[in-house]
């Protein structure tokens, strides 16, 4: 079938609306129509990192639709069900077996190398094959190929375009906070850079009680939102303002009891161990630097933890379910963060993202 895909076709190129040619569904595989993709920093991001050799190629990883066709061996989900997506995981491996399922020991073939297991790719067009299976669906499309471990059948009812975002920022930040650090009362949470991800770590936070919670960006409106949901806020740039470290410290009483940094900026990570307190743990989240500098004498003389996380350690089968009902329920209150774009604004979008001018850009067919 053909298909409207927005692909980048070379290292740092733009988003570019072309036709293609998608295939049908394989066996396992589910065909949906997307209705709306969630635009992350990870699209943009790895849209200009990868070799050459991996071009033309199609992103997105935040889709939600409507499931047209499902492959014969398929289960659990039926034509006309309503799914969000999001990365893939074998189900089968020792990691995913225990639970583990952002740390699939396939996880690199199945979300990053632009194609199935065995080389092929979904979409092509006259000059040949295009790149595709990004976080097994490549969204940035009229119509994506998913499979049933990455997709999650959600109410009807329920508003693509709100929860699009869910398959991947929401989950990250609230699953950082709910499955990796689960801080509590006597605890104190540092959130470094508050965008989608950051200020879904807020949010969640709110619901364990967290003793104080602080965010710190350089963007007002950023601020403000995390400020109605009760963080103290810090803007590193306020002219007078004291050492952002020194800030942070005094805020937390003497040093963070966790951190999570969501910038991918090595000033900034340095910045947030530096934050923490004895004993205190780092989680950095951010794509895009190739290696951070840390202060070892810091790190080892104070027991400090920086580590990553992939996708807040969530299972999306359980963490998407879990944050549209809290959100329903009114104690994950994101709606209001997200602005819609057409797809053929997808480069005001992305522009719009860089310079903060949007919390979360959602495209819309």
């Amino acid at each position: 079938m053909r298909t409207t895909v927005a692909v980048v076709n070379g290292p740092g190129q733009d988003f570019a609306l072309e036709e293609v040619e998608l295939e049908g569904p394989r066996a396992d595989e589910v065909l949906v129509r997307v209705v709306a993709t969630g635009l992350c920093h990870t699209d943009v991001t790895m849209a200009s990192m990868l070799p050459a050799e991996m071009y033309p190629h199609v992103f997105g990883h935040e889709g939600a639709g409507v499931v047209e066709a499902v492959g014969p061996d398929v289960a659990g989900i039926e034509v006309g069900d309503h799914v969000v997506l999001s990365f893939r995981s074998c189900r089968q491996c020792d990691r995913c077996r225990a639970g583990e399922v952002g740390y699939c020991e396939s996880s690199l073939l199945l979300n990053y190398m632009g194609m199935r297991m065995d080389g092929s790719t979904a979409y092509s067009r006259d000059s040949g094959p295009v790149f595709s299976h990004f976080f097994g669906q490549s969204s940035f499309s009229r119509h994506a190929l998913a499979y049933a471990d990455n997709c999650v059948v959600v109410d009807r009812e329920l508003d693509l375009t709100r929860v699009a975002p869910y398959g991947c920022g929401f989950q990250t930040g609230a699953g950082t906070v709910l499955n990796v650090l689960r801080p509590g009362p006597g605890d104190s949470l540092v959130v470094w850079g508050a965008g989608a991800v950051g200020l879904a770590a807020v949010a969640a936070a709110a619901t364990t009680g967290t003793g104080t919670v602080v965010a710190v960006d350089l963007v007002a409106d950023r601020l403000e939102r995390a400020a109605a949901l009760g963080a103290v806020t810090v803007d590193p740039s306020t002219p007078g303002e004291q050492p952002v470290v020194d800030r942070v410290k005094e805020l937390t009483g003497g040093g963070a009891t966790y951190g999570i940094d969501t910038t991918a900026v090595p000033a900034v990570v340095k910045q947030a161990q530096q934050a923490l307190g004895v004993r205190g743990e780092l989680v950095v989240l951010g794509l895009g630097a190739e290696e951070y500098q840390l202060d070892a004498i810091d790190m080892l003389q104070n027991g400090k933890v920086v580590k990553g996380s992939i996708e807040g350690d969530s299972d999306p089968q359980e963490m998407v379910p879990r944050l549209i009902a809290m959100n329903a329920a009114g104690s994950f209150p994101v709606d209001d963060w997200i602005r819609t774009y057409s797809f053929e604004d997808i480069g005001t979008a992305v522009a719009d993202l860089h310079d903060g001018r949007v919390v979360k850009a959602v495209l819309v067919w």
